[in-house]
């Protein structure tokens, strides 16, 4: 049962104002384009920054006009979203089990069917910079249909029975080497990579310190480490022969220096564009 917490004020909430960064020039740096076929995973340099929820410290989190703003911006080359499943297997794009801590509703996601998920609208919190309106979660397939191909995705499937229905929605666009699909069980981890997705894992600094990550080498293309890790900790996953380990959820500069300097090659990070303009300044890349 969905209870109705606020809705006053709704129609008062400013239209989105983006935030521009510039690059070097002043000339605000442009988007990752693409050739003939859709952008993959092969594209991606050396060292990886990824919008985490879109960038949740500069946006409001897992929202189509967040996730856009990071793209449109450049700072980041992966954007990464939460999923979970309506009451009628809808794939939607959010993070908590229940609706209370970001929109304007309460009760469980799963107890709404699509038609009711029209009803939701995002609560942006008033900390952010720049001004936010409130907009509708959005479905997995539009998030696919509005970036895919066009831009690295990274999805994480909170509830491992959305599987199927995330790879058919990938595979329909062929979006199979472009869309990272995340999960904190390797288990499951390995049912994506059957399913023949790019299958990421990603860790807690507790749980990294019994891993052992080689084991799971044959298929995980991607291993997401706490940052908090310890430094032993972090360099046995980077030497475990995992193609890609990436460290999350990073938002200063020192935390992102650590990680890159232990042998890391990309950033989860909230604060995509801060660490940026950073990086513009002269930190480490």
């Amino acid at each position: 049962m969905v209870t109705w917490i606020a809705l006053t004020g709704l129609a008062s909430v400013a239209s989105v104002v983006s935030l521009t960064l510039t690059g070097p020039g002043g000339r605000a740096p442009a988007p990752l384009e693409w050739g003939a076929g859709p952008l993959t995973v092969a594209a991606l340099p050396r060292i990886t920054y990824v919008a985490h929820r879109g960038g949740a410290r500069e946006v409001p989190e897992n929202s189509m006009a967040g996730l856009a703003a990071a793209y449109e911006r450049g700072t980041a080359q992966v954007l990464d979203f939460d999923t979970r499943l309506l009451r009628d297997g809808t794939p939607v794009v959010f993070h908590d089990e229940t609706l209370n801590r970001t929109t304007y509703l309460g009760g469980e996601v799963r107890g709404l069917d699509a038609g009711e998920w029209q009803g939701v609208r995002l609560r942006p919190k008033d900390r952010l910079p720049g001004s936010w309106r409130s907009e509708r979660p959005p479905t997995v397939a539009e998030v696919l249909d509005r970036f895919g191909g066009r831009i690295v995705l990274m999805l994480e499937a909170k509830d491992p029975r959305s599987l199927d229905r995330l790879a058919a929605l990938i595979r329909a666009r062929g979006l199979t080497r472009s869309v990272f699909v995340n999960s904190n069980d390797p288990e499951v981890a390995r049912r994506v990579h059957r399913l023949g997705l790019l299958a990421q894992l990603w860790r807690s600094a507790e749980q990294l310190r019994t891993d052992r990550p080689e084991r799971w080498r044959s298929f995980v293309d991607l291993l997401d480490v706490d940052h908090r890790a310890r430094d032993a900790d972090l360099v046995r996953a980077v030497n475990s022969g995992i193609a890609r380990v990436w460290a999350h959820t990073v938002v200063t500069d020192a935390q992102r220096d650590r990680v890159l300097a232990l042998g890391c090659s990309g950033v989860i990070t909230d604060a995509p564009g801060r660490l940026a303009r950073a990086a513009q300044r002269g930190a480490r890349p």
